[in-house]
């Protein structure tokens, strides 16, 4: 009876800690590329459907229509595509690349012991992190001259070189915080562990905290360059002769025509979303292969 009452008598709650079931979710990086990402890849095919249709349900009443629009547009495809486009993604490499190096020393710096290192570089970063892109490249584009006298030669500065070193500086700034928030994750445990091992700071970060940042660092980055190209359409503003400008100049040879907006400026869109989206769909998958599990 005694061992039935035993066995009958409720159990008293415990004041062990207990773990409830969770769900680790990836990182969100809040970008532009997961919406690009998330879309199917018919998506790349249908933004040309208009271009083929619109030619031949246009009903236009002067002498130009859609039809020869289209046409004019296929004559200019080559050189939109050659002299233009590729022009962008030219610039898009300099200026990521410039960018991505000023960024590493720049988020390195945010990490220095000396306050005035970490001050200016935190400086630098949020006065370029949240600044407009355009008006940026205004301002590089009157703060620079367009020539300047070396041992009496005279050196001309193209416009696009201008522009390079303009989308560069944003892209700095936000792979500075890339990286300084890529060191940060690293648990602190790693940085005592190696101190005890008698590694000195820049053993630590060299040899064993930066290259596990570097997996966690290419999915942003990735994101940051898809970014940057789809930008560089400002820099028509400037006068860059990129796919923006040479469509206005296309246009322009064909008499500037209303019928031929739609064509030239689609051409241009489906240039950039065929070119951006493998990107987004790459850089998801590094998120997902990449991810810290806990």
């Amino acid at each position: 009876m005694a061992s039935r009452h035993r066995q009958t008598q409720p159990q008293k709650p415990s004041d062990l800690p207990v773990l409830k079931p969770f769900v680790i979710r990836p990182p969100a990086y809040a970008s532009a590329c997961h919406w690009l990402a998330n879309l199917p890849p018919v998506t790349g095919v249908l933004l040309f459907v208009p271009l083929i249709i619109w030619p031949f349900a246009s009903n236009a009443a002067g002498q130009f229509t859609m039809l020869n629009a289209f046409e004019a547009l296929l004559k200019w495809i080559p050189f939109l595509f050659t002299s233009g486009f590729l022009f962008n993604v030219l610039i898009s490499v300099f200026a990521m690349l410039f960018g991505t190096l000023a960024g590493a020393a720049l988020g390195l710096g945010q990490i220095s012991k000396l306050a005035i290192i970490r001050r200016s570089c935190w400086f630098i970063t949020q006065l370029f992190r949240n600044s407009p892109w355009l008006v940026i490249l205004f301002i590089v584009l009157l703060a620079l001259p367009f020539e300047f006298v070396l041992f009496g030669v005279v050196f001309s500065i193209p416009d696009w070189t201008k522009a390079v070193f303009g989308l560069s500086l944003p892209i700095m700034a936000n792979i500075s915080e890339i990286v300084r928030g890529a060191v940060l994750s690293v648990p602190t445990a790693q940085w005592e562990a190696a101190e005890s091992l008698a590694f000195s700071r820049q053993q630590i970060l060299w040899r064993i905290i930066l290259p596990q940042c570097f997996k966690r660092m290419i999915p942003p980055w990735m994101n940051w360059y898809a970014i940057l190209t789809m930008a560089t359409p400002l820099c028509s503003l400037l006068g860059v002769e990129e796919i923006i400008t040479l469509s206005r100049q296309a246009m322009e040879a064909e008499d500037n025509h209303p019928e031929l907006l739609v064509p030239f400026y689609s051409f241009a869109l489906g240039m950039f979303f065929l070119y951006c989206y493998p990107i987004a769909r790459l850089t998801i998958r590094l998120e997902r292969k990449y991810a810290v599990k806990l």
